[in-house]
């Protein structure tokens, strides 16, 4: 017996396109990833009990993928993440109170600072890591070892603009 599909409706669109596509999968990524560092083991408690409660966000996994482990000037952190440099600035406020970050004097230029990974910080970045590899296996073994490919490659040559 066939099953009955409502008509579609002139704003399936909305719910449909590649944007929110992207979206979604990205958040469902970043949950997953989430998930994973607050389950692990060799997370400081501290950290990981903030990211068993959700409160690591996307704009921390910005942090996370950005800074650069000899440490990276707030203004160049804050163009990686696409982030204002006052909302790159409150949110290494927040993780150096969380002690994931510091701040120190730019050996190149004394006028500067440079955000660093503190030690907790790289067991946190480790962390990220391994969590980063399981989930992108969770989804090759979701979507298949080809289509994972696919949407890899495609995703790649869209976001440098190919």
């Amino acid at each position: 017996m066939p099953v009955y599909r409502p008509p579609p409706s002139p704003n399936d669109w909305r719910r449909s396109h590649l944007g929110r596509l992207m979206g979604d999968a990205l958040r469902r990524f970043d949950a997953r990833v989430m998930s994973l560092m607050a389950h692990d083991a060799h997370v400081p408690l501290a950290l990981s009990n903030l990211a068993a409660r959700e409160q690591i966000g996307a704009a921390h996994v910005h942090l996370t993928r950005h800074l650069q482990r000899h440490g990276s000037r707030l203004t160049d952190l804050a163009a990686a993440a696409g982030m204002s440099k006052q909302a790159m600035g409150d949110l290494v406020n927040q993780c150096e109170a969380w002690n994931l970050v510091k701040r120190a004097p730019d050996p190149h230029d004394k006028r500067a600072k440079l955000v660093l990974f503190t030690d907790d910080g790289l067991a946190w970045l480790a962390a990220f890591e391994r969590a980063i590899a399981v989930a992108e296996q969770e989804f090759k073994q979701h979507v298949g070892d080809e289509v994972a490919t696919v949407v890899s490659i495609g995703l790649e040559a869209y976001g440098h603009g190919a």
